[in-house]
């Protein structure tokens, strides 16, 4: 039985820590009036893509973990560092959107995608698939942080 319990609390932690960050939105309306970038995706596909990379990103952590003797074997840098991305990620929504602070978090969101490349490179050498998981991860946090430096830009004389 632990067999399944051990991937399923893997997937289901960075799950948790997104819908807490997200429950940190005080105010969506302030969005809604920003000056955002014609070219984001619309905002249904972002539930959904939040919960495939979590889903993936913790399921990596489990093979990374399961592969690498835990925290006790070579996984413990790895995990470490899986563990520092994951809590920048789970930073920038309360950031961002509770906080308002659009260039703190662009400047936060390119140490996440930092965080992210050193967990994909880590990754690697003990599991291939799990840092392959990890790439549309690092695909999507680069367009957010695209997204995220446009808007810091495009709405630096509001005053909210």
């Amino acid at each position: 039985m632990t067999e399944y319990l051990r991937p399923a609390f893997a997937i289901i932690l960075p799950n948790l820590g997104g819908f807490a960050g997200f429950l940190a939105i005080n105010n969506p309306n302030w969005y809604k009036n920003l000056n955002k970038p014609s070219w984001r995706p619309p905002n249904w596909v972002t539930p959904p893509a939040w919960t495939y990379l979590y889903c993936t990103m913790g399921y990596a952590s489990y093979l990374v973990w399961r592969d690498g003797g835990g925290f006790d074997g070579e996984a413990r840098l790895p995990l470490a560092i899986f563990g520092t991305q994951l809590a920048l990620n789970w930073i920038w929504t309360p950031l961002f959107f509770g906080a308002k602070k659009l260039g703190l978090a662009t400047i936060e969101i390119g140490a996440l995608w930092g965080a992210i490349v050193a967990t994909i490179i880590t990754f690697n050498p003990i599991n291939k698939t799990a840092s392959y998981l990890l790439l549309p991860y690092l695909g999507w946090v680069s367009l957010a942080s695209c997204i995220n430096y446009s808007i810091w830009k495009n709405n630096k004389d509001r005053r909210d």
